[in-house]
């Protein structure tokens, strides 16, 4: 049911920007918020037991019919607090009229990936709503025939790209006469992402007097035009993120030569320094696969994730990574690489236009004043992607192999590690000015400002009560492994890229279009497909595979590093004591025992007997 407009078409029940609800914080668990008992039930099975911030501060706003205009990290919790209120209310209609078919939640999201994300959340919580509750997710590549038909049985929900939308209520497939309630997710990404026109044309299609969200990671100038597109009298919800303060995240900078980084990455991982699910983030996708082909030198498997990659394989490699499946991925932060593909045109002439600021304050507070519509909405650089809006599980440490170019997209990398109260590791890789350019095969241009964006980098964290701790490599123990890291260098050649991005394009492109028709009906096969197999495009060299005893430091791995991270992994690293004692006495004869002495001996020899 909509809200009543008086006869300035102003919602009846408005609250002043920025007011404070009273009793909002008294919330201390989900029992408080009196939500449906399904619900409920819902929650305790995925084991909600108390809200965030945002959602103690959003859900009794949001049930009151307020509009919201919410700020929060990441990670924190915005999904439920749109979805909850909005299936609550859907509830309660089907509670006095079980017979209503209509469209009344609207969800745009800027990305397929974060609206597969935001539909698997649905799903989740309306777990036990039976029928109740339907919803559809516009993004699936399916005919439009498909779409129409999804459509017509009238969902309640609906979550998609605004491109979609639009492409829907052109053909009249999709009614929002009905529609109630109306949510704009990473508001500050959706029009980076080129999709300005298509919000201009929904803002007309909107019903007035939908109740809307608009959730967002930071307050910008785009969010603001959507506020005043969508938003009457909001309450802004800026959120102080006090958990942001007592996250346990870890964060330290080696300042390195270009080629280092590669021999650091190298003895990291295959001396096993980290333990967990790691993330590295690089510059571009040829930076993805030639870190990829050089681990492979070594055996360390990893997959990558970037623009180029079919949308059903970056699903899938994410929601392996969450699954354990494998730990390492190496992802191009770069602003399109979670895009569409019908809106990655416009991102990367979007991102073509972007030159980083000064300082990151001013891309807020001088974005407005700029007259060219197109360059004030390219303001994020290349490296808003993958660190906004993916949903990230158990991430032990953030790797950032090259440094991102503002403070800002930093913050929302590292934020992919120490959630839900676990701890976690930042660590990045730092090109001093006077090491710039001096190893041209793994130059970036980006690494030139590395030194600057750090100081900015610092000067945040340190305002959010964060401390970047230099970290300490011992090189003269890892200068041992360097002359191993030039060979396999120079064994990932130009070409070598260049074919191994051709050849895991053309792989994941099957694996993409069996995901889209034969595992959907066989959902176990999922387990047999991996994205961190070999690429074999570089000269194979199977001596690096194994570190002989002599190039180990003599301290072990306490003389690569002169201080403790104190870092504790999410895997189990118990041993299985059985297995290790059958693996030792492996091949030493079934019938060898030690005497009472401790000398081993021969039954056979020592064997005595009986005289008659």
């Amino acid at each position: 049911m909509k809200r009543k407009l008086d006869a300035n078409d102003v919602p009846s029940a408005e609250a002043n920007e920025g007011t404070e609800h009273k009793n909002i914080d008294n919330a201390e668990d989900f029992e408080s918020l009196n939500l449906d008992p399904r619900l409920r039930q819902a929650l305790v099975k995925v084991k909600f037991s108390k809200p965030t911030p945002v959602q103690i501060k959003a859900i009794p706003l949001a049930l009151e019919g307020k509009d919201i205009l919410a700020r929060a990290k990441t990670g924190s919790g915005k999904t439920a607090a749109y979805v909850l209120p909005i299936l609550q209310t859907i509830l309660q209609k089907k509670a006095t009229d079980p017979s209503l078919k209509a469209t009344t939640g609207l969800i745009l999201v800027p990305t397929r990936e974060l609206a597969e994300q935001v539909q698997k959340s649905i799903a989740t919580f309306a777990a036990f709503c039976g029928k109740d509750v339907r919803s559809v997710n516009l993004t699936q590549k399916v005919s439009d025939a498909v779409q129409r038909s999804m459509l017509a049985d009238f969902p309640d929900i609906v979550v998609s790209t605004p491109a979609r939308v639009l492409a829907n209520l052109g053909t009249s497939a999709l009614s929002l006469e009905n529609l109630t309630h109306f949510v704009i997710d990473e508001a500050d990404l959706v029009l980076s992402y080129g999709y300005e026109d298509d919000i201009n044309a929904l803002s007309k299609a909107i019903p007035r007097g939908v109740q809307t969200f608009l959730m967002s990671a930071t307050l910008t100038a785009e969010v603001e035009t959507l506020k005043g597109l969508f938003c009457r009298s909001p309450v802004v919800l800026k959120l102080e993120e006090k958990d942001d303060r007592s996250a346990d995240i870890s964060q330290f900078v080696v300042k390195c030569a270009e080629d280092e980084k590669f021999l650091l990455t190298y003895v990291i991982f295959k001396l096993h320094l980290i333990k967990g699910k790691v993330i590295l983030f690089v510059g571009d996708i040829d930076r993805c696969y030639r870190l990829k082909l050089f681990l492979e030198q070594f055996g360390i498997k990893s997959c990558v994730l970037n623009s180029e990659l079919p949308a059903n394989s970056r699903i899938h490699v994410v929601e392996e990574f969450n699954k354990g499946v494998y730990d390492i991925i190496i992802a191009a932060d770069e602003q399109e690489v979670m895009g569409t593909s019908t809106q990655s045109k416009k991102t990367k002439e979007a991102a073509e236009e972007d030159q980083p600021s000064s300082d990151d304050e001013e891309e807020t507070t001088n974005a407005p004043n700029r007259p060219d519509k197109r360059r004030k909405l390219s303001t994020k650089g290349k490296d808003y992607g993958i660190s906004r809006g993916i949903d990230f599980q158990n991430v032990a440490c953030v790797l950032n192999f090259d440094l991102p170019t503002t403070s800002k997209s930093y913050t929302h990398r590292i934020g992919r590690t120490g959630r839900g109260g676990k701890s976690g590791m930042a660590l990045s890789f730092v090109v001093p000015a006077e090491k710039f350019g001096k190893h041209k095969p793994t130059s970036v241009p980006t690494a030139k400002r590395d030194e600057a964006v750090l100081s900015k980098i610092v000067k945040r964290q340190s305002k959010l009560g964060h401390e970047v701790k230099p970290y300490h490599f011992e090189m003269s123990q890892v200068d041992a492994f360097r002359y191993r890291m030039s060979d396999a260098l120079r064994a990932v050649t130009r070409l070598a890229i260049q074919e191994a991005r051709a050849r895991e394009i053309r792989q994941e492109l099957v694996k993409s279009e069996k995901l889209k028709r034969h595992f959907e009906e066989n959902p176990e096969e999922l387990k047999q497909l991996r994205h961190d197999g070999e690429l074999r495009a570089a000269r194979i060299q199977p001596h690096l595979k194994h570190i002989p005893e002599y190039l180990m430091p003599s301290k072990g791995k306490r003389g690569i590093s002169n201080e403790e991270v104190g870092y504790v992994g999410f895997r189990k690293t118990s041993e299985n004591r059985i297995r290790k004692a059958r693996d030792k006495n492996r091949g030493k004869g079934k019938n060898v025992r030690k005497s009472i002495g401790g000398r081993k001996v021969d039954p056979l020899k020592t064997f005595n007997r009986a005289r008659k």
